[in-house]
């Protein structure tokens, strides 16, 4: 029963999806089927097997080591700010967010991430349909973010149709970049995250091949990557670490501000109504949770997480699920974990249209103008992979 309750759940996101969709005609379903093939062979082999149980152990080990070497650095400026024995979010989730930046930073100096996103990218491509510039985007938002991505194809922005920029922005909301990804990991199952970051790769595709297709002519599919300016090593090493700064700084305020909000709404609301709004949300969200394979007795309180994701952002999502996570079922907490793994909330609509109006004012209002449907498609990303973890795990 649960089995046909998922596969519902897929038939309602394809539908969704094909809703939105104004040239059918052009949908690449033989490519939809492969992307979904291959979700489910990731899905089952990440989470279902010895081989992926020891591919996440090494990838989690990496990211152990990298956090103990950032923990060096912040227990020398702020070793004595915390009480001993208690835990700081910023200090122990946040802060590490700059060296995982640095990383990044001396990985783009020396040329090896450009390298390895043009090759996945183009390997990508020949799988999903999609152009060049479309599979190298992908690939390059999980790497440096869904802002920073634009700079490395602004050469193209004035070139690129609105078709083809609806992908590119899909793309970027519906990862997550590997600044943030060692922080997802101190909050919920290291498993989760990286089978996240797999599945909503291909799912990206998916989705936007449905709501948006279109064709690329050959003569139109150029990858023209944007070298950065040439700068030394140790300059590219302070502008990282103020980026990745930057990074800790406002998503910490965010929480601040989002976190207490929510408590003020839920604490008006629970004397006004005698229910939070969180439950509200979780009542709204719920017969999707329970589509998505969630059993309707943690369907409220996952609809919450889930509705709290899309309104806020997924680290103040990741908290509330902390929050209730003892309370719900393993199979649960691994559909949940997945769905809250990505930027589909309302905030990236302004942050990705801010970035690119930033370096083509012309396509920083395309992108305003297809916002909600930009979320409406990363939100479907999300329940798609959820979805298929559910059917798998």
């Amino acid at each position: 029963m649960r089995y046909l309750i998922s596969i519902c759940g897929l038939l309602l996101v394809f539908g969704l999806a094909l809703l939105m969709s104004k040239n059918k005609k052009e949908i690449k379903y033989k490519n939809i089927i492969i992307m979904l093939i291959i979700q489910f062979i990731f899905a089952a082999l990440l989470l279902n097997t010895k081989f992926g149980y020891v591919l996440i152990k090494g990838f989690t080990n990496v990211f152990d080591h990298l956090l103990s070497y950032a923990s060096t650095g912040v227990t020398f400026v702020f070793g004595g700010l915390a009480n001993k024995g208690e835990y700081s979010f910023f200090l122990n989730v946040l802060l590490p967010i700059i060296f995982i930046s640095v990383l990044i930073g001396i990985l783009q100096h020396f040329k090896i991430l450009p390298f390895i996103m043009k090759w996945i990218g183009l390997l990508l491509s020949k799988v999903s349909g999609m152009g060049k510039l479309e599979s190298y985007n992908a690939v390059a938002s999980a790497m440096v973010g869904q802002s920073e991505v634009f700079i490395t194809v602004k050469k193209q922005l004035d070139k690129i149709t609105p078709q083809r920029m609806y992908t590119l922005c899909a793309s970027a909301m519906s990862t997550v970049s590997m600044s943030v990804v060692g922080a997802y990991m101190t909050m919920i199952e290291p498993k989760y995250v990286v089978t996240a970051i797999v599945l909503n790769l291909f799912g990206g595709f998916i989705i936007a091949s449905i709501i948006n297709p279109y064709s690329v002519e050959e003569s139109e599919d150029i990858l023209a990557i944007e070298d950065e300016n040439k700068q030394t090593f140790f300059q590219m090493l302070g502008e990282y670490i103020m980026d990745g700064f930057k990074v800790a700084v406002i998503v910490g305020a965010m929480l601040i501000g989002f976190v207490a909000l929510m408590d003020l709404i839920n604490s008006v609301f629970d004397m006004i109504f005698g229910i939070s709004f969180q439950d509200i949300l979780g009542y709204i969200f719920a017969p999707v949770a329970f589509l998505m394979g969630v059993p309707w007795a943690d369907a409220v309180s996952a609809g919450g997480i889930m509705a709290t994701k899309l309104v806020t952002n997924e680290f103040v999502a990741m908290v509330s699920l902390g929050e209730v996570a003892k309370s719900m079922s393993a199979h649960t907490l691994a559909i949940i974990s997945v769905f809250v793994v990505s930027f589909a909330n309302f905030s990236s609509i302004g942050i990705i249209a801010g970035a690119v109006k930033g370096l083509n004012e012309r396509q920083g209002d395309v992108v305003a103008r297809f916002g909600l449907k930009l979320l409406y498609g990363a939100t479907l990303v999300s329940i798609l992979t959820a979805t298929i973890v559910g059917l798998v795990i």
